[in-house]
Formats: structure tokens, sequence, C-alpha cells
């Protein structure tokens, strides 16, 4: 059974790539179902398709940590943490254990789609041509939606204000794009605390990766004498070799 999981994870034959590939449709249609439903009060339908999720996941948690050739050190990986975390959230309110604040960590599973941009990489043509951009993208994505998840989990049920996780999302970016319309403040001691660590690390960050998103710091352009790939947007010698370069653009 673990070699024909190993096979399945790992291999690369039709049926291991059409595996691979019915992972990866799967971790983006959950992600996709879990930041929808962030934005919607919780009926009874979601809650039955959460566990169906939720099984499903630790089906394939498990065969993950079947064919592992350490399963006590692979538990210890951020992402098999991540996932432990995500699958709590789907079966807790299955026992009764309805905690609302689970929902929004649901969409920390977001973090995955770094596997599922890394296959597509492999298989579409345009994203492996704009790889750069698309990730750069993706950062920003994961970043706003986990500040946003730590500040409705923080403030929930201490701030009037925020009663849903669109409340917490509105916060995040009139703060990271420094509009600020002071209409929403965080309540208490750690809820300004928080809003210190966001203004002060989080607009760094936040501009920074949209400046990598509309205005990559660096092009791909392989250097004829040392194939560097990587090199400034305005430069004309390689900084490992020192072969002039001849890099396209459109002279702006």
């Amino acid at each position: 059974m673990r070699s024909r999981l190993r096979d399945l994870y790992f291999g690369g034959d039709t049926r291991a790539t059409r595996f691979q590939l019915a992972l990866l449709a799967f971790d983006l249609v959950t992600v996709s179902f879990f930041l929808v439903t962030t934005f919607m009060p919780v009926h009874g339908w979601i809650l039955a398709a959460d566990l169906a999720i939720g099984v499903v996941l630790a089906l394939e948690f498990a065969a993950r940590l079947c064919i592992s050739p350490r399963p006590l050190q692979y538990l210890t990986q951020p992402m098999a943490l991540l996932d432990l975390v995500v699958l709590a959230s789907l079966l807790l309110p299955t026992f009764g254990l309805n905690l609302g604040f689970l929902r929004v960590l649901r969409a920390l599973r977001l973090v995955r789609s770094y596997n599922v941009l890394h296959l597509l990489e492999a298989e579409v043509p345009y994203i492996r041509r704009n790889h750069r951009v698309i990730r750069a993208a993706l950062n920003l994505g994961v970043f706003v939606f986990v500040v946003s998840a730590a500040v409705f989990v923080q403030q929930r049920g201490v701030n009037p204000e925020i009663d849903d996780y669109v409340d917490a999302l509105y916060f995040t970016i009139a703060t990271l794009t420094t509009t600020g319309f002071g209409d929403i403040t965080l309540q208490g001691k750690y809820g300004r605390l928080l809003g210190v660590l966001v203004m002060i690390v989080g607009i760094s960050m936040f501009l920074n990766l949209v400046s990598a998103v509309f205005r990559p710091k660096k092009v791909e352009h392989a250097c004829p004498r040392c194939a560097l790939l990587e090199h400034d947007l305005d430069a004309v010698y390689c900084k490992a070799c020192g072969q002039i370069l001849q890099i396209p653009n459109t002279g702006d």
C-alpha cells in the first residue's frame, strides 16, 4: 500500500499525473470554498460540506503521513501543522464545538496554494512564464488574509465594530493602505498592540508586495556567458561575470 501511494504522490507516469492533478483541483476548490464561506453566515449545508471536506482531508493527510519516511518529523513541519489546524476547524463543529473564529482559520489553507502554484508552473506555460508576478500576487493575498484573520480572531467578541470577517478585512486594507478612515478602531490593550504591529511591520511588507506585483525589481534574462537568469531592470552588465547584457525593454 505504501509503495502504491508513493508512486501516486511522487511518480511521473500517467496515473500519477492524473492523481496529482486531482489533488491540485481539490486544493483549488477547497481554498475557494473556505474563502467564500468566511463572508457567509453558517448554514446547515455549509456544515455538511465542511464535514465532507474534513473527511477527505483527513484521509489525504493520513496517506501523506503513511508514505513519510519519518512520520513524527513530518508532524512537526509547518504544512502538516497547518493541515491539522484546518482539520480541527472542520471536525470540531461536528461535536458541538461550533466556534466561529475557527472558520477564519480555514483561510490559512490558502498557504497550500504555494504547492498548487508549483504544480501549475510545471503544467501551464503561461504560469511558468509569469510565475514571478503570480507568486508576488499570491504572497500579497496570503498576507492580507492572514492579517485580517488575526484581527478578527483577536477582536471577536470584544469589539462591536468588528462583527464578521468583512469588518476585519476592511480595517486591515484601510490600515495597510494608510487610508485610515477611523470608523473602525481596535479595542483593548492587546488590540492596540496588534494595531501597532500591523502599522509598523504590515505596511512596509504590504508596500513591498504591491511593488513586487506591479513593478518587479528583477527581470529574467539569461546571461549569454554565465547563464545568470535574474538581473536588475536597468542592468547593462551582468553582476556575476561582467558580460554586456541586451535586455529588451519598452524604454521607460
